[in-house]
């Protein structure tokens, strides 16, 4: 048997691995926009996503899914990759990589509320303060990227990824004591991949036509946040409950704004600054007053 501080050092590897991948994505999916439509972007990645998996699982022992278990393999498909890169990639056109990271980390909300009317998980009422608190932040940021009060289109596509992703956490959650993690995100990765194919018209005349900058930029979407951080993901969340798990999600905009920063010279504003705090504050007020505790 391993001992706790045994499965508590993968577990801390696999989250730390999941959050820089993914605070990296936000500006690979800005400088992907450059050449790449939305819908071309999003095949190109899990192209390469779908690639990459099947030469880490080309070997005995892979399970395949049980019959009963395909149309929700196909929904995982659909809600965490396809609808949700497609979302997010559009959204991304008209928002920079940090706001589109922290409207992204309102999944943790999500997450939580699906976990309570699913999975059967409780929070304190300083949990609800949280959830209130986080959405205030995502809203302050989404309006700021409208004109006036009008809530961008971009910004409430994002959004929507992040409502389909948190689908996507919950049923695969469901999942966990079934598969493992490489297997269940393996399937579900292409499934999404092949719901993209019809928008594949076009793909290599682009691919032609654009820099090998942005052409590596997608596939590195496909092989570091797309195949390795879903795969470690999956780990953390077998290993956690899930509004726990997303918990740790938080630390993902700081990320995506430093390496926004960094790699696009998309500098926060002040409005970005005060909304992220807003989120993320009430994400970790979710995470640890809002927890409720089991009954020794």
């Amino acid at each position: 048997m391993r001992t706790q501080s045994s499965r508590t050092l993968p577990g801390a590897a696999a989250a730390l691995i999941t959050v820089v991948f993914w605070g990296s994505a936000f500006a690979a999916i800005r400088a992907g926009l450059h050449s790449y439509s939305p819908t071309h972007l999003a095949l190109l990645r899990f192209l390469a996503a779908s690639v990459a998996l099947a030469l880490i699982v080309a070997r005995p022992g892979m399970s395949r899914p049980a019959l009963r278990d395909i149309p929700r393999v196909v929904l995982l498909g659909l809600l965490g990759f396809a609808f949700y890169n497609i979302a997010l990639n559009i959204g991304e056109q008209s928002i920079p990589s940090g706001p589109a990271a922290l409207l992204i980390q309102t999944l943790p909300i999500w997450t939580a509320l699906a976990a309570i009317l699913f999975l059967g998980e409780r929070l304190r009422t300083w949990g609800w303060i949280g959830i209130a608190v986080s959405f205030a932040g995502a809203l302050v940021i989404a309006l700021g990227k409208g004109s006036g009060i009008t809530l961008s289109w971009g910004a409430g596509l994002i959004l929507l990824a992040s409502i389909s992703a948190s689908a996507y956490n919950i049923i695969q959650k469901t999942m966990l004591d079934r598969y493992r993690p490489l297997e269940i995100t393996t399937w579900a990765i292409w499934a999404g991949t092949l719901l993209l194919l019809p928008f594949a018209g076009g793909l290599f005349g682009q691919i032609r036509a654009a820099p090998i900058a942005d052409t590596l930029a997608a596939v590195y979407l496909g092989i570091g946040p797309a195949a390795l951080a879903y795969v470690t993901w999956a780990v953390v969340l077998s290993r956690l409950p899930a509004s726990r798990a997303s918990s740790i999600l938080f630390v993902v905009p700081v990320i995506a704004f430093l390496v926004g920063w960094g790699w696009l010279g998309e500098a926060p504003t002040l409005i970005d600054l005060a909304g992220g705090i807003l989120a993320m504050g009430g994400v970790a007020l979710v995470n640890t007053l809002g927890q409720e505790k089991k009954q020794s």
